[in-house]
């Protein structure tokens, strides 16, 4: 029976999501629903599909102005094929995987107009902390967690271990305030 809840819940969240997410073209998807607004950049994981590790763009910020907004990183999860998936530990990724600095090279050459277009325009993202820093010497500290108010938002690569993803999957990457924990946000991502 709790089972059967919990897929119940997952259909339902997962419908709301996809109810109030924009696709922003290039691999970029937003929502600005609920207690956190989110827009993930997936052009990453679109061009390399097979990677044993795959890594998202997140961007955080608080729902509404005046609202103090804490996400620690074991608040992020990936909802796929109705199963929750949890990040790695920054050791874990290390020792499994080596192509984090392939990642971030070639990410910084996709395009970003697509999440650029969306909401997070108006929002600044301080390069202060990220869920997963990569190992040079100017990079942001390894954060824990990123607080977001106001227009400043919280901007973070994310990895999962890859469970197999196809062209078209659909995922849901989900998001819990951990200073209030009834405040979330999600954003269903389309692979392409």
């Amino acid at each position: 029976m709790k089972t059967l809840r919990i897929i119940i819940a997952l259909l339902v969240f997962g419908a709301a999501a996809h109810a109030q997410t924009e696709d922003l073209g290039l691999g970029a998807f937003a929502n600005e629903k609920g207690g956190i607004k989110l827009a993930v950049d997936a052009a990453l994981v679109d061009l390399d599909i097979n990677s044993p590790y795959v890594m998202f763009v997140l961007y955080m910020a608080a729902g509404k102005e005046g609202q103090d907004v804490v996400v620690a990183r074991d608040g992020v999860v990936m909802i796929y094929d109705g199963q929750e998936y949890k990040m790695p530990s920054v050791s874990e990724l290390r020792k499994n995987y080596k192509g984090e600095i392939h990642d971030i090279t070639f990410y910084r050459h996709l395009a970003k107009e697509g999440i650029i277009a969306s909401w997070m325009r108006t929002y600044d993202f301080p390069r202060t902390g990220d869920f997963f820093p990569p190992l040079t010497m100017n990079a942001p500290v390894k954060a824990d967690e990123g607080s977001m108010m106001n227009f400043i938002g919280f901007r973070t690569k994310i990895y999962f271990k890859n469970p197999g993803f196809k062209k078209g999957d659909k995922l849901t990457i989900q998001v819990t305030a951990k200073n209030k924990p009834e405040m979330t946000g999600q954003v269903e991502v389309v692979l392409k």
